[in-house]
């Protein structure tokens, strides 16, 4: 089979157009044409007026004719034979595990790193035990709503805790930068697809679920890990990783964890995947003597505009195409007081959602359906801060100044958990808003009108509004008067990174294997989820290799 790339078709093609362009590139007749299937599909829309699509194709051909074709091109990067995009797993154990000498490998929090690591070590034989100290994930979307709908918030199940992590409840975007020569990214989207995610997330270029299916699909892995051995328990906070300490190296050595509840679970495998907000287990990890650093994040507001105006700036006269969808946007400024201002998390056709997992804090997050069909576009544009500059105090500091600032937003919004809002042409200004334009705010539960200004610190502010003014030149109306921020998004990334070395392992601890988001190394789902297959990999390999 032959690997065809950029194959560039206009938006109004049809299947003929696609087989014609098939035979034009590989120089075949009709009658040499097997079959071909779609491992890929983008579009080019740096032309307005001429957005193109880009497919890349798997194309079945007789041995002979392939063979004439690969003669033909040598080296092209355009055609190539199909390479093995299949998972090979690395190890498995019969159902005698564990033995007398072996421990059940334990695995902490179940967002999309410890799902993907908990179902490959169960896929594996490794029956592994999930301790996730939120609810399941049907409970938990109860518990959310509790704070949008009746301001209550649960502090251990919301946007950030429970079944599925703060994944969960975010536009399910399901694209990474991560360098993935092993195809470990397919791997995370088959399972998603086989646990009833749409097909179509394998061949689009930024794929993603949205909410409501991703509680569905969540529920059905966490019925395939069971059925493999593995065993979930929710609302099971770990109180303290147990850890032994050789006073001769200062190296210690993971024995177990000790609940909240006072059980104690013995195991020589932990995977850390606790997420980018679990503040009082980063601080449990620290006083036990496990290793850290602080590392950046960035602060800022959510922004929120008419779709159909992000839609109008990206496609122009092709907006409103039902293969274009919803138009999303990736922007970056780098300012002139040396901050860098970018958008994330852009979530088209979706709403701001509160976000906070601390009493008496306000957090903004964004989430989209699969739809994508609300009226509003938003996206957090956020500043980028260094722990050398501007939290050097102690490993920690990060945790403290997002704490810092969530208790502004709160005030700010009334304490009431309403989120302090202005409009863009207020921001830019400087004057606080009285009335809101003709964006109509997603937030729940509220908004209270204010001057941001005060908000985050001045570098942010000055950084900001200088972007804005960029951001505007790139999408026409970024920029409006009545676009509207909404204060504070602070939950980036994790502002610390647990260390480990290449066989996954902590610097100082053996036996505990940092992963995801709050350890530093993934930011976002699918990146979190390839980082839970190379983590269960590694405890799956140590495991084998210690019972020899």
């Amino acid at each position: 089979m032959l690997r065809l790339n950029d194959i560039k078709l206009p938006l109004e093609h049809t299947d003929e157009d696609l087989s014609a362009a098939i035979m034009a590139t590989l120089g075949i007749e009709a009658n040499e044409l097997n079959a071909f299937t779609l491992f890929k599909r983008s579009y080019d829309a740096r032309k307005k007026g001429n957005i193109v699509l880009l497919y890349q194709l798997d194309v079945e051909l007789n041995a002979d004719v392939e063979k004439r074709i690969l003669e033909q091109v040598g080296d092209s990067q355009r055609i190539k034979p199909t390479p093995d995009t299949s998972y090979h797993y690395v190890a498995s154990v019969d159902s005698s595990f564990p033995s007398d000498k072996q421990r059940r490998p334990i695995v902490i929090g179940f967002g999309p790193c410890g799902i993907m690591a908990a179902l490959l070590l169960a896929q594996m034989g490794l029956k592994p035990i999930v301790l996730e100290r939120g609810q399941d994930v049907r409970q938990r979307t109860k518990d959310t709503w509790g704070l949008w709908r009746d301001r209550k918030l649960n502090t251990e199940s919301n946007v950030q805790f429970g079944e599925g992590g703060a994944g969960t409840f975010s536009d399910g975007k399901l694209w990474s930068q991560v360098k993935d020569k092993r195809f470990l990214g397919r791997k995370v989207m088959e399972e998603f697809v086989k646990a009833g995610a749409p097909e179509e997330i394998l061949y689009v270029s930024k794929p993603h679920i949205g909410t409501f299916k991703l509680v569905k699909m969540v529920e059905n892995i966490r019925a395939e890990i069971v059925s493999l051995g593995g065993e979930i328990r929710f609302d099971s906070k770990v109180e303290k990783v147990n850890r032994e300490l050789d006073r001769g190296t200062e190296q210690g050595k993971i024995t177990g964890v000790t609940l909240s509840t006072g059980e104690v679970l013995a195991t020589h495998h932990l995977v850390l995947a606790i997420g980018h907000s679990a503040r009082d287990t980063f601080k449990m990890l620290l006083d036990e003597g496990v290793y850290m650093e602080a590392k950046p994040f960035s602060i800022g507001f959510r922004i929120e505009h008419p779709q159909s105006v992000i839609d109008a700036g990206r496609f122009g006269v092709q907006a409103g195409h039902p293969i274009l969808g919803a138009a999303d946007y990736k922007l970056v400024h780098h300012c002139e007081n040396g901050r860098s201002v970018y958008s994330f998390c852009m979530c088209p056709g979706g709403t701001v959602v509160a976000a906070t997992s601390e009493d008496d804090r306000v957090v903004t997050n964004g989430m989209s359906q699969y739809s994508r069909n609300e009226r509003n576009a938003n996206s957090a544009i956020v500043v980028g801060i260094d722990p050398q500059k501007d939290y050097p105090d102690h490993i920690l500091a990060g945790v403290d100044l997002q704490r810092k600032l969530e208790s502004l937003a709160f005030e700010m919004g009334g304490k009431n958990y309403n989120a302090p809002a202005q409009l863009v042409g207020d921001f830019l200004k400087g004057v606080p808003s009285t009335e809101l334009g003709s964006v109509e705010p997603s937030y729940k539960p509220g908004v209270k009108l204010v001057d941001l200004s005060t908000a985050l610190p001045k570098f942010a502010i000055d950084a900001m509004r200088e972007a804005l003014t960029v951001f505007d030149r790139q999408i026409k109306g970024f920029a409006m008067n009545d676009a509207l921020l909404t204060g504070i998004e602070t939950r980036t990334s994790s502002p610390v990174s647990i260390r480990r070395n290449k066989e996954f392992v902590s610097l100082n601890t053996t036996g505990l294997y940092p992963a995801g988001e709050g350890a530093g190394y993934a930011g976002g789902i699918l990146s979190a989820g390839i980082d839970g297959i190379k983590v269960a990999e590694a405890v799956a390999l140590s495991i084998l290799n210690n019972a020899k």
